[in-house]
């Protein structure tokens, strides 16, 4: 009888032994899949926050263009507007050269 409870003791601590074996080696698994996971996540995420940035940079790129666009349109506009008071000026301005030319020799 002695000998039978300690064969029954004897398999328990063995079934136990096994049974904490099983069980961490399924923590250790769970813990693999949860960290292959989560690196996984991570560089899904890191890969969407990429394109996000290459895509609000080409916005932003060409945004800049159009404001570029803009200002050199307005810009020539600018410049073709003075250049229309200059050549509408450059009469009057030579008439005023060759009046003060034709004054000054004049009294000669």
């Amino acid at each position: 009888m002695a000998l039978e409870a300690i064969q029954s003791v004897t398999q328990a601590e063995s079934r136990a032994r096994e049974a904490r074996e099983a069980a961490a080696a399924r923590n250790r698994q769970r813990l693999a899949d949860a960290q292959r996971q989560a690196r996984q996540s991570a560089e899904e995420a890191r890969q969407q926050a990429q394109a996000q940035a290459r895509q609000m940079m080409a916005q932003a790129e060409e945004r800049a263009a159009q404001l570029t666009r803009e200002e050199l349109d307005q810009a020539a506009r600018d410049c073709e507007r003075s250049k229309q008071e200059a050549r509408a000026k450059l009469k009057e301005a030579a008439q005023r050269i060759v009046e003060r030319v034709v004054d000054e020799k004049w009294p000669l």
